[in-house]
């Protein structure tokens, strides 16, 4: 399973993961960029779709809650602003903290599905994949959006949203798997001239998803998954977190079709051969 990056699109991930859950299938491997990090860990921990479904709405159903989890994660301290000077910024080690249920593990080791968390290091504008160590640490690194969380710095190497560079990392579980499933939360476009100016943000934001569907394109003629899932997840500001009921009524409308791509796929390997593309 490869989970990409999205921002709040990214609550999508939690239908198909309850689809595969329904019918009885786990992941041999799990790759996750961003919040496809964040739910493939989530995952990998040993949480199900309906558990991962059930955190979600706990902690986001209302802006004023995901409103009050940014805030305490990012309020400065005097040590902080003696560092950095005073930042807009969230720090993206403290978000993954207020985000992550009770007892969430520490490391990789403590995983009972083999995952890979993509980064992206700033400085040597290259993706970094994460496979064992400390798993918040590799969390944080690939949820750090630029503009919006604080660059994470881990020995000499800073590191920013694994989106930047492998928003959909389908190669990294092609080898050594049987079927490979790459779900993109990415969004597609929606033009609508009556909306007025877009802010600065949405237009940093926007830009941001169209050259990560441009490197989706490049990753899928290189790397292609046996199911390719293009998410309905268009209308979905990248960071409308409070907005998770509505998203998952959308995307549960496509388990259906999910799981007969999946069966078919099934059949056609079972059969004797790798499923067609």
């Amino acid at each position: 399973m490869a989970l990409g990056s999205g921002g709040a699109r990214g609550l999508a991930h939690i239908s198909y993961i309850e689809a595969l859950d329904e019918m009885g299938l786990r992941p041999a491997v799990i790759a996750g960029t961003s919040i496809g990090a964040l739910f493939g860990a989530g995952w990998a921990s040993g949480m199900t779709g309906a558990e991962l479904r059930e955190h979600a709405l706990r902690v986001l159903t209302s802006f004023q809650e995901t409103a009050g989890r940014l805030w305490m994660s990012s309020r400065p301290t005097i040590k902080g602003v003696m560092e950095n000077g005073i930042s807009i910024q969230v720090d993206a080690g403290n978000l993954t903290e207020a985000f992550l249920p009770e007892g969430f593990p520490d490391d990789f080791a403590a995983l009972g599905i083999p995952l890979r968390v993509v980064a992206t290091d700033f400085y040597a504008w290259e993706s970094v994949v994460f496979r064992e160590g400390p798993l918040r640490q590799a969390i944080a690194a690939s949820l750090a959006i630029p503009g919006l969380l604080r660059p994470l710095r881990l020995g000499q190497r800073l590191f920013i949203d694994g989106g930047a560079s492998n928003p959909l990392p389908v190669d990294l579980v092609r080898v050594g798997s049987d079927v490979v499933i790459g779900i993109d939360v990415n969004g597609q476009p929606d033009p609508n001239p009556e909306v007025p100016e877009p802010s600065p943000f949405d237009v940093g934001f926007v830009a941001t998803q169209i050259m990560t569907a441009a490197i989706v394109r490049g990753a899928l003629a290189l790397h292609a998954p046996d199911i390719y899932v293009h998410a309905p997840v268009s209308g979905i500001r990248t960071l409308e977190f409070w907005r998770v009921r509505e998203l998952l009524e959308q995307t549960d409308q496509a388990k259906d079709d999910f799981k007969r791509s999946v069966e078919g796929r099934l059949r056609a390997f079972d059969a004797g051969g790798a499923p067609a593309p």
